[in-house]
């Protein structure tokens, strides 16, 4: 009855027999269960290097990025160190791990050109820092209704970025795509936001009664900047307290635009929503309509008199004695 120990010697034949590697023939259990253990050892003393150098790392860097980056480096050479200690006990040496160069290559071309590829643009990413864990992002999508996706950055590694975004699911993107992506980032400095809404009034309104209403539904919103010094953009300098401007005389009406700062820009929607509301409750005892397409009809004494003749069937024509006037007026 085979052994264990036989049992792995002819699995080890085999592998050297098909040309895979170059084993030792006298590889025992012994040195198969001491392989096992420096695997075991290795990937423990990477764990126990990582929880030890982690704030140190962190107060080194000061992005969460390039930290998780670090310490996944120095937990894979640790592991890498374990994984060629125990291959030398079976006896593969480092030589021996190497395939032969016709499938190397091939696998360089299938596989690791693509790997590569992707960590380039991961080092990219880090060092232009263009968003960082934690950041809420969006992706610009134009062929959608929404405008893109929008979500909060879980974790970027050298390979991809991890978006959770705010339908509750998960993206992961290569870094070579994100790249290649409009990417607005709404958390980069400083964390407030200019948003508008815009309200078509009709003329026969009150015009500054209306750009009242706006301006104070905005203010009575409490995650809207009421008040304050001016917010730097770039060289600008612009208000901080919501602003009613008027955008354009339209066919229906006077268009009106709404200009305010949003403290954080994570509920920018549910702000949006609650100023329309207030608008729309204020608006109901004020001297504001708020306009709609529609058409009004004005005659007056420019409009001039029609002249309209009336005939009948041929056979029961009888000509009018004077033609009928109507008056438009």
């Amino acid at each position: 009855m085979p052994t264990t120990g036989t049992a792995i010697d002819g699995i080890l034949r085999w592998f050297g027999a098909i040309g895979a590697f170059e084993v030792a023939t006298n590889v025992t259990v012994t040195n198969v269960l001491l392989a096992a253990l420096f695997v075991l050892l290795g990937w423990y003393v990477s764990q126990l290097v990582v929880s030890l150098v982690g704030r140190q790392v962190a107060r080194r860097f000061r992005r969460p990025s390039i930290t998780k980056t670090v310490l996944r480096g120095i937990r894979g050479i640790i592991l890498f160190i374990a994984v060629a200690t125990a291959a030398a006990q079976v006896g593969l040496g480092a030589s021996n791990l190497l395939l032969s160069v016709t499938v190397f290559s091939a696998t360089v071309g299938l596989i690791l050109a693509p790997i590569i590829g992707s960590v380039i643009n991961g080092l990219f990413l880090l060092a232009d820092q263009p968003y960082e864990i934690g950041d809420l992002i969006e992706l610009v999508d134009t062929s959608t209704p929404e405008g893109g996706t929008r979500g909060y950055v879980e974790d970027i590694t050298l390979r991809y970025t991890k978006i959770f975004t705010m339908q509750n699911t998960f993206l992961v993107i290569p870094n070579a795509t994100m790249r290649e992506r409009d990417v607005v980032n709404y958390s980069a400095e400083d964390t407030r936001s200019r948003l508008s809404l815009q309200m078509q009034v009709t003329y026969e309104g009150d015009l500054d009664e209306a750009r009242a209403i706006m301006e104070r539904a905005a203010r009575n919103t409490p995650e809207v900047v009421a008040s304050g010094p001016d917010i730097r953009i770039g060289s600008a300098r612009y208000p901080s307290d919501p602003v009613a401007q008027i955008r354009d005389y339209a066919d229906h009406g006077v268009l009106l635009e709404l200009r305010y700062w949003v403290k954080d820009p994570y509920y920018m929607r549910r702000v949006h929503s609650h100023i329309m509301e207030r608008i729309w409750e204020e608006i109901q005892d004020a001297d504001v309509e708020i306009a709609y397409p529609h058409s009004h009809l004005v005659f007056d004494d420019t409009s001039g008199v029609a002249r309209v003749a009336v005939e009948r069937e041929p056979q029961q024509r009888t000509p009018p004695s004077r033609p009928v006037e109507f008056d438009e007026r």
